[in-house]
């Protein structure tokens, strides 16, 4: 009785908030989703490459004890994120992405103590374990579920916020990292992570637009209070399929192979892309700037998406977006100075900001909202294993070979391989239901 009425009383709260929004709601999610996702980028894989020179020195652990930590963090987060995705269709993508993101602060500030690997695992972990699963699954369910037309578009703005935290962070380290040590710069990462990420979503983040009666955002319709018969249309039009069902599809299994390629290319060349270029001869300054470069990138790169989805559909982009990233990764691997460093980082960035912005709207538009969650926590375990598995990989053929080389063309090939697969995702028939009247 009491979790009822306080249940009432939270959106009898939240109605009055979005009465007083001179806009559609939706765009006020969008922007807690983009808090998230800049915050987010404090464990990120390319804020993590900053550190791998100036922390493996000091405790001489070797590239794969160093790149075990990403990968045992993502296998944690693929392991809890069938439970999250129930837990956000039914409680809401706030409170996940809330205590997400003070996990990862309190974990960026507990990195500054480090002393001993099993301390840097430990601590990173827990924050790579949010990174993975509950961050992809709320903020993707939550904009899904405000937006249908425009999905792209307003899943680019998250992917934004995304590049521009991996714009940031890596500029922010290398620079307290140069004044201080890198012990100041965990903890500066871990309280802009703490500021930015957790309020928003702890006060804002509504999760379905009906809870306060309004409609998502569709073409054709301004989205003012809604009215039953008008809702119901527009709704039962979406695609709407239950997770059992989305298993059963074609178009489900692709997806999934798509992203056990693609994935190991984003988290193996992210996190050992400033060891590489620094093992190529260039200097500590000019790797920073590359890993936010290619950051930078991402972020046009996944406005760029968001507007060509509109026009040619979610199949065609995310195949671009993967060529893009196999070509990046080529270019990795003929980089002599500056500037080739840059061009192939500029041109991997793109790609990443494709696939960030139109994987989660290749998902939302194939099964639609209802269950998104739920699909997306039973799918995400794979994507995060094969993202898992990318550090992994080059960390340990960097100790076999004493080069990247031979990780960046498997990758290569692997993104090569993504973008054939993108081309057969086929939007499924939406599911016939019998009814017992």
């Amino acid at each position: 009785m009491g979790k009822t009425k306080d249940s009432r009383i939270r959106m009898d709260r939240a109605k009055v908030l979005v009465d007083r929004t001179p806009f559609f709601y939706g765009w006020v999610i969008v922007a807690c989703a983009m808090c998230a996702n800049f915050a987010r980028q404090g464990s990120a894989v390319a804020t993590l490459s900053i550190f791998a020179v100036p922390m493996s020195t000091e405790f001489g652990w070797s590239r794969t004890a160093f790149s075990g930590a990403v990968s045992l963090g993502g296998v944690l987060g693929a392991l809890i994120s069938p439970k999250v995705g129930i837990f956000v269709d039914h409680r809401g993508a706030g409170k996940v992405l809330a205590v997400g993101a003070l996990l990862i602060g309190v974990s960026m500030i507990a990195l500054s103590q480090a002393n001993s690997l099993i301390w840097f695992y430990v601590a990173f972990c827990v924050a790579r374990m949010a990174f993975a699963g509950p961050f992809e699954i709320a903020f993707t369910s939550a904009i899904a579920n405000w937006f249908i037309h425009l999905r792209g578009r307003a899943m680019s703005l998250a992917t934004l916020a995304h590049s521009i935290g991996l714009t940031i962070f890596p500029i922010v380290v290398f620079a307290v990292i140069e004044f201080s040590d890198w012990r100041t710069a965990w903890i500066v990462v871990g309280s802009i992570v703490l500021f930015v990420g957790v309020l928003p979503n702890t006060f804002l983040m509504i999760q379905r637009p009906e809870a306060v009666s309004l409609r998502p955002y569709q073409i054709g319709q301004h989205p003012t209070q809604i009215k039953e018969n008008v809702q119901k249309r527009d709704v039962d039009a979406e695609p709407s399929f239950t997770r059992g069902e989305a298993s059963q599809t074609k178009t489900f299994w692709i997806l999934i192979a798509f992203s056990v390629f693609i994935y190991p290319v984003q988290a193996g060349v992210s996190l050992h892309q400033a060891p590489h270029l620094i093992d190529r001869g260039l200097s500590m300054a000019v790797a920073a700037t590359a890993v936010s470069s290619f950051s930078f990138m991402a972020a046009i790169g996944g406005l760029l998406f968001g507007q060509l989805e509109l026009r040619i559909g979610s199949r065609h982009t995310l195949a671009a977006s993967a060529v893009l990233m196999a070509l990046g990764t080529g270019g990795m691997l003929m980089v002599t100075n500056a500037w080739t460093a840059y061009l192939s980082a500029i041109t991997f960035g793109v790609g990443i900001g494709g696939l960030l912005t139109i994987l989660p709207v290749a998902w939302a538009d194939s099964f639609g909202r209802d269950n998104l969650g739920s699909i997306r926590g039973i799918s995400l375990p794979m994507q995060a294993v094969a993202q898992a598995s990318g550090p992994v990989i080059s960390g340990a053929l960097f100790d076999i070979t004493g080069d990247y080389d031979t990780s960046l063309i498997i990758f290569c090939i692997f993104g090569f391989g993504a973008a054939i697969l993108a081309l057969f995702t086929v939007k499924p028939d939406n599911p016939t239901r019998c009814s017992d009247g």
